[in-house]
């Protein structure tokens, strides 16, 4: 019998339990993407230095999850295959969290000890350090835990499945994001930032040992199944190769999934600085002495204000639709509901490149975020339908090449142009195009969709 159908329709719960690792995977991620600008610029790093920091999510993204999908193939242990992964990646994530915003005191700990006089960027370093422990644990479990899916979820619920996973990045978002503020308006108290990574890393290690608990990969038998399956010899090339020769609608779905991102990427990286810039038209500052910077410090507070607030309606409405994204793709195809999906972040998109209203940007923000719920989870839907068993992790793990991939794309050469877009503010002042950033996105979404309609779904 196939395997495949002897496996169980998973029930609400279950699929609940499923998500709740990813849900602290996200809660992590996200407090990391939050937060890191502030410790970092704190221990004297330059918008420049955080850049070549921030490129740790990318970098380890392209290397280290297609190398651990292709082990978690072949791994035998009591466990299983996918969740020694998923535990060691959120227990070494967790730690590191904790201590990366006290980089400072970790230097001047090991002053005391050594007696040695360490440079001043020590603690930079350390934090840097850190930041790529983090990035490259994350990654350690997120390769596993989409390829767990096809390994115990039914063909027919795969779709239902990777919406779970789009529910729990976006309810993940939103606490992560929203909990300082929450208790710091309405309960008085004002977390500190190393309380605040304490509790990314709670949440991602508890997150992630309920899910292990809860979800069975099978009985130890069936992974030596699996390991018999993958050659022992078969290097990560030899699965490249096997990648790519799955079907031709699998390099459609990786080309899909490239424009996609660098479209999706444009609008992450780059909001706050449009929000500030654009919206709330605080001219570029890195220049400019004290007294100018305090003039405008009051916009500039609105503006980050605003960008946050933006960040959670986006990740809300992921959230609340990203369960009725699944339903429908099981009844229209993936495919259909995914276009759609990207027209409508096309539209936002567009929204906010020729509006410069507050409450206009904040609802395009949510119309986006409908896209966003599809992005997180259609694609690799789309893809496992042509997954060869007993090669989840590796497929998982490349496939994500073409995720970090648009990223890099994005920090540099994106970057790169709008610096080339500037224009006068007054006499003394100049300010950049950040909207520009929305257009570039919106084009290689509306490449992406032009993709997606010739995949050929099985």
């Amino acid at each position: 019998m196939d395997e495949n159908n002897s496996l169980k329709k998973f029930t609400t719960a279950q699929f609940l339990n499923f998500a709740l690792g990813f849900f602290g995977l996200q809660f992590a991620w996200q407090m990391r993407i939050i937060l890191s600008g502030p410790v970092t610029e704190n221990l004297g790093a330059s918008p420049f230095i955080y850049g070549l920091i921030w490129l740790a999510g990318p970098f380890t993204g392209m290397v280290v999850q297609p190398l651990i999908g292709a082990l978690s193939d072949k791994t035998v242990s009591p466990l299983g295959r996918r969740r020694p992964y998923l535990l060691g990646g959120a227990i070494l994530a967790s730690i590191a969290l904790v201590i990366f915003p006290n980089s400072a005191s970790v230097a001047n700990l090991l002053h005391n000890i050594t007696g040695l006089e360490l440079p001043s960027w020590t603690a930079l370093l350390f934090a840097a350090i850190m930041i790529w422990v983090i990035d490259a644990c994350v990654n350690v479990a997120q390769g596993p835990y989409r390829a767990l899916i096809p390994d115990v979820v039914p063909e027919e619920q795969h779709s239902l499945a990777n919406s779970y996973i789009s529910l729990a990045i976006g309810l993940g978002s939103v606490i992560a994001a929203g909990t300082a503020p929450f208790l710091s308006i309405v309960c008085k108290y004002q977390m500190s930032i190393p309380a605040q990574f304490v509790m990314a890393a709670l949440a991602f290690t508890l997150g992630m040992i309920w899910t292990c608990i809860k979800i069975s990969e099978g009985k130890t038998t069936r992974s030596q199944e699996v390991k018999q399956e993958v050659k022992n010899d078969e290097t990560f090339l030899d699965s490249l190769k096997g990648f790519f020769a799955l079907s031709p609608e699998v390099s459609k779905i990786c080309t899909m999934q490239f424009f996609t991102w660098i479209g999706t990427m444009c609008m992450m990286i780059f909001f706050t600085q449009y929000a500030v810039h654009t919206i709330y038209c605080v001219p570029d500052l890195t220049s400019a002495a004290d007294s100018t910077k305090e003039l405008y410090s009051h916009a500039t507070l609105q503006g980050t204000n605003f960008s946050s607030i933006c960040f959670a309606i986006f990740n809300l409405v992921c959230f609340l639709v990203a369960i009725p994204i699944g339903v429908l793709s099981a009844k229209y195809t993936n495919k259909k509901v995914h276009i759609i999906s990207l027209i409508t972040m096309i539209l936002a998109y567009m929204g906010m490149f020729f509006s410069k209203e507050p409450v206009i940007v904040a609802a395009m923000m949510g119309v986006a975020g409908i896209g966003w719920a599809s992005i997180c989870a259609l694609p690799f839907a789309m893809l496992s339908q042509f997954i060869k068993k007993g090669t989840e992790g590796s497929v998982m793990g490349i496939f994500n090449i073409f995720i970090a991939g648009p990223q890099v794309f994005v920090c540099t050469l994106v970057a790169w142009f709008i610096n080339q877009c500037s224009f006068g503010m007054g006499s003394d002042y100049i300010n950049y195009h950040w909207e520009y950033s929305f257009a570039v996105g919106a084009v290689c979404l509306a490449i992406a969709a032009l993709i997606a309609n010739t995949v050929k779904e099985k």
